[in-house]
């Protein structure tokens, strides 16, 4: 199952796409795809409404979740990454957390903060949390704990996160709009984890970034069954899983973001997005 919100800022309703990719509006059945929806295991009964009578709507795409409760970021997570960023290979998952209102949609522009110099990309695999993790007790048991999967775009700022107070990287990852993610969430059953996914990433049509979430150094499993060692995770959460080489911090001549940029982003099976980089 494929779930979406579609709507003007704030005024988005919950969708679920047919097979046709048509988007049901769900909302005489669901308030939202909010933390309590994921909490009350409502895809349930999303499973059994009769989509076809439901009323057809277009627009704005919207994240495909309501504001969670957290966003939960990896570092690090692919070696050459970590070789381009020039930073040791970690022994376990680096994690980091993002302000939850810099979500966005996928299609969303992007604000250049004020005194910003040095924006970057990060195309991500995004995990929604769908039943509490703490304490897990294997990574196996985590695998049970996933709503579903989505795209994600991990913007940041290099200077606000890496040279500004010594290097909080809070600053760089959490601006407004810093997080687009979707077009859509897709349940577990949609997705095949162990035959991996591409993931790429262009800037005004040049490819930047390629990879394959068989490159992760620690796996989504690794990483919920880690993090529930140290943190409560709620249904509704957000969990980017880290991302790929290719991010303009990396480049020889760094490519950083200006107005009019646009990046193109997605991985297989969870679709693409399409953002414009504007001055906020």
């Amino acid at each position: 199952m494929k779930l979406a919100r579609i709507g003007e800022w704030g005024q988005e309703v919950p969708t679920v796409l047919d097979e046709s990719g048509v988007h049901r509006d769900v909302s005489s059945i669901v308030d939202d795809f909010t933390p309590e929806f994921f909490a009350s295991d409502a895809i349930a009964r999303l499973r059994a409404a009769d989509l076809a009578g439901l009323p057809a709507v277009s627009g704005r795409i919207g994240a495909p979740i309501a504001r969670p409760s957290l966003i939960l970021c990896v570092g690090l997570n692919y070696v050459d990454h970590a070789n381009e960023s020039n930073m040791k290979v970690p022994e376990e998952p680096i994690l980091f957390t993002k302000a939850p209102n810099c979500l966005v949609g996928p299609n969303d522009d992007v604000l250049i903060p004020r005194g910003a110099t040095k924006v970057d990309y990060e195309v991500e695999l995004a995990v929604v949390i769908g039943k509490q993790c703490r304490y897990l007790a294997s990574p196996e048991e985590a695998l049970e704990h996933i709503a579903g999967f989505a795209v994600a775009n991990d913007v940041s700022e290099r200077h606000f996160q890496l040279e500004r107070g010594g290097g909080q990287w809070i600053k760089g990852k959490s601006c407004e709009t810093f997080n687009p993610c979707g077009p859509f969430l897709a349940t577990p059953d949609e997705i095949d984890l162990a035959a991996g996914m591409d993931l790429w990433l262009d800037v005004n049509g040049e490819r930047r970034q390629t990879g394959s979430t068989h490159d992760m150094i620690f796996d989504i499993a690794t990483v919920l069954h880690h993090v529930s060692q140290f943190m409560v995770l709620e249904p509704g959460d957000l969990v980017n899983t880290g991302t790929p080489p290719g991010v303009a911090m990396g480049m020889a001549e760094p490519g950083y973001l200006s107005a009019g940029d646009v990046m193109t982003l997605g991985i297989t099976g969870l679709g693409e997005q399409r953002q414009e980089l504007v001055s906020a």
